[in-house]
């Protein structure tokens, strides 16, 4: 019996060490409007980061900053570990194709998470069963392709006039389009999967980017095996739209209702 073939995701992220720079390759399977989505992009960095061999704890925190758009190919990544302390890790990795400038900057920190006292203060917003929902169809956007989104909350209607939403709040489901088990690296690319906030406000389609994207985990890559899902519960919202950027943050929970990350970023519109 031959084995079955390498998830689409996993091979539009790996990546290849070298003596100073690891290697990686945009895929076609993951590609947004004008480049490759953010949240792959933010994905690979993060398995370059677990992958290397002075690498220890799990994903605390991942701040991704889109400098330049990045061209359909390969890329080297730059990654440099800058402080260790007794129980975190402070990385720097750098983006950058055919010698060039960085195209995308990236930090993060790794953290060895001990036993302590534990409290959620944040709790799931209701939501209607995911089988209960049709799936949002596809786009030109290739990457939406490769997910099962179902809009509980905040459906976009898209318009040939612009009119002006009550909210920018959407709520829903999402999981890989082929089934894969979420971990760190998936958790990662949905949390850049959340619609630009921008779209639900004017109900239409108009140019927006990321510009930083941050993800905190609240949870550890074992713990998250343990809760073994193939879907999240997200929800989104927005606080301002001014002079061409707009904020945007996001919580993802497990089906249990546990929270596993929370996400901020900015992002430019022109409208």
């Amino acid at each position: 019996m031959s084995a079955p073939a390498p998830h689409p995701f996993d091979e539009a992220t790996r990546v290849s060490a070298g003596d100073s720079r690891w290697r990686g390759h945009t895929s076609p399977d993951y590609w947004a409007f004008i480049g490759p989505f953010g949240g792959m992009t933010a994905a690979t960095i993060l398995r370059a980061l677990l992958q290397h061999p002075q690498r220890s704890g799990d994903p605390l925190a991942l701040t991704v900053n889109y400098c330049a758009p990045i061209a359909e190919g390969p890329f080297d990544l730059d990654v440099r570990l800058i402080r260790v302390n007794r129980s975190s890790q402070h990385w720097c990795v750098e983006l950058s194709q055919d010698g060039g400038e960085v195209a995308t900057l990236a930090t993060a920190v790794f953290a060895e998470r001990r036993p302590s006292w534990s409290h959620q203060l944040a709790q799931p917003p209701p939501a209607v069963p995911f089988d209960e929902i049709r799936p949002y169809p596809g786009t030109q956007a290739t990457w939406l392709r490769q997910y099962d989104i179902r809009f509980i909350e905040g459906y976009p209607e898209f318009r040939e006039r612009a009119q002006a939403a009550p909210s920018a709040y959407s709520k829903w489901w999402i999981g890989d389009r082929r089934p894969r088990r979420i971990d760190m690296l998936s958790l990662t690319a949905m949390s850049d999967a959340f619609f630009a906030r921008i779209f639900h406000a004017r109900q239409e389609l108009v140019p927006s980017g990321t510009v930083s994207l941050t993800t905190y985990f609240h949870i550890s890559a074992e713990e998250l095996a343990a809760e073994g899902i193939t879907r999240l519960l997200a929800a989104a919202d927005a606080s301002s739209f001014h002079r061409s950027y707009a904020d945007h943050s996001g919580e993802l929970y497990s089906p249990s209702g546990r929270l596993l990350a929370t996400t901020t970023q900015i992002a430019y519109f022109k409208a």
